[in-house]
């Protein structure tokens, strides 16, 4: 069974910046965390934030602790991101910026056909106390 991984990455909490170790910041808790490409790119921003803001309220009456939208992007766009959305602050973003999540999970993927780079690929899991009890990736 895979896990959340214990590395220290850029967190953006209410608007707030703070390094954290990942696997300590969601130990003890029921979490959702999705990934996308890119900040600020057209189906990010369109279909996939806002289908976890509007059902964010459903997702943590389900007993989900805390909701993350991880990204590859640097801290400082991933939080004007989230800024961007009326509602932005019910999830909290982490800033991806070297790929170390996306490739302990396994989930880089070659974006330089767009001009992107190596970003993550779309997915979402669901982890309790560490612990990824669903895992789906985008094909």
């Amino acid at each position: 069974m895979k896990t959340i991984p214990s590395i220290n990455l850029p967190i953006i909490k209410n608007g707030k910046i703070s390094n954290e170790v990942l696997s300590e910041i969601t130990s003890n808790k029921k979490v959702v965390i999705f990934g996308v490409p890119g900040a600020f790119t057209p189906t990010c921003s369109e279909k996939h934030v806002p289908s976890f803001l509007k059902y964010s309220n459903e997702l943590k009456d389900k007993g989900v602790d805390d909701i993350y939208c991880i990204s590859v992007n640097d801290v400082f766009v991933m939080k004007a991101w989230l800024a961007s959305f009326a509602n932005g602050n019910l999830i909290n973003g982490i800033a991806d910026g070297n790929s170390e999540f996306a490739k302990k999970m396994d989930i880089l993927a070659d974006y330089s056909g767009n001009c992107m780079g190596n970003r993550c690929k779309r997915f979402a899991l669901i982890a309790e106390n560490n612990s990824i009890i669903d895992f789906n990736i985008e094909e």
